[in-house]
């Protein structure tokens, strides 16, 4: 199982150790660096500056929004990035929900999946590079069929690094995961929980066995944000990832649409999500978090002592996932590391 570093979003600025951590998972062999972006930070502008100092380890979005730019800047920042690093740029992609999409991008948010699918198909035909590109999609068209009417197709005036340059997707529910192991190459889920590989496997193989389809259950990436919280005290390892949990079960989406919610309620959480949800929009945001019981936090994340955390790998190692995602300082970081080549 491969191991690789998120940075995840800021708060009120960058970390400060943010050079030291990817110094150090750089060292030990990590696979790859994820930057993150929501309506504050963006992905790019960091992963580019932190990821000058670095030489092997790759250097990943998770993830850019497609309101947040065009399918064609976003191609232009992909090669640029790709270029700059060497071959080491992962673009990761999601479409984020529609408090974020109308509340700061001032976009529409029609069905996701056939937005993603078209973004997608634009991203990739920039990079393929063989000719001028057009599209005729539903949520995007190029050239634009009006305004000055002088739009004409095009094609990168630079040639891409690689044409087949990795496209992750972030996914949750059962459909956007079935396209997401049809048209990409790796899957960045949030909280993914072993319990429920059957449920995703099942998504997964209908994808994979779709006309067309990109890679397969061996060659397709599944890279997993897991949190993880070394402490000899169980519960008060808890404690560090439930304001997190209750912040995305409660607040991160409407009440009657959020996304997140649906992952734990699809793991039998669901009459203790709406409690959870309640208490955070009522703003009893402690309220929330201590309503998270200890079994949910350990469905998704790994807290404890090394020895129970070495022992709650065997299901992550038996799931679909291929590389965990991890945050932390560099002793944490260190720690993981050990743990996980037990």
């Amino acid at each position: 199982m491969k191991l690789s570093l998120g940075l995840g979003y800021w708060g009120s600025g960058p970390p400060s150790d943010a050079p030291e951590q990817i110094a150090t998972a750089e060292r030990l062999g990590f696979d790859c660096v994820w930057t993150a972006e929501a309506y504050g930070s963006d992905a790019l502008t960091p992963l580019a500056w932190w990821g000058s100092s670095t030489e092997s380890i790759g250097l990943g979005t998770s993830i850019c929004q497609l309101s947040a730019r065009t399918p064609a800047a976003m191609a232009m920042a992909a090669i640029t990035l790709d270029h700059l690093s060497s071959g080491r740029f992962r673009l990761g992609l999601g479409a984020s929900g529609p408090q974020v999409v109308e509340g700061w991008y001032g976009q529409p948010y029609p069905k996701p999946l056939a937005r993603t699918r078209e973004y997608v198909q634009i991203v990739r035909a920039i990079l393929a590079r063989d000719q001028p590109v057009t599209f005729d999609g539903k949520h995007y068209q190029l050239p634009h069929p009006g305004g000055a009417g002088l739009g004409k197709p095009l094609k990168s005036t630079v040639h891409p690094l690689r044409s087949d340059l990795p496209i992750y997707l972030g996914a949750e529910g059962p459909k956007n995961v079935a396209m997401t192991a049809e048209i990409a190459d790796g899957w960045l889920p949030l909280f993914f929980s072993p319990r429920d590989n059957d449920f995703y496997l099942t998504a997964m193989n209908e994808g994979f066995a779709r006309p067309g389809a990109r890679q397969n259950l061996d060659s397709f990436d599944v890279a997993a944000v897991v949190p993880v919280i070394v402490d000899d005290d169980v519960n008060r390892a808890a404690d560090m990832i439930r304001p997190m949990l209750a912040l995305y079960i409660g607040g991160m989406g409407a009440k009657s649409t959020n996304f997140h919610l649906d992952v734990f309620a699809r793991l039998g959480y669901e009459e203790r999500c709406q409690d959870i949800q309640d208490l955070y929009l009522s703003g009893d945001k402690a309220g929330a978090a201590a309503a998270i019981p200890l079994d949910l936090v350990e469905a998704v994340a790994l807290v404890g002592p090394p020895a129970k955390i070495a022992e709650d790998l065997g299901p992550w190692r038996d799931s679909v996932v291929k590389t965990l995602v991890v945050s932390g300082p560099p002793p944490l970081l260190e720690a993981v590391a050990r743990i996980v080549d037990r």
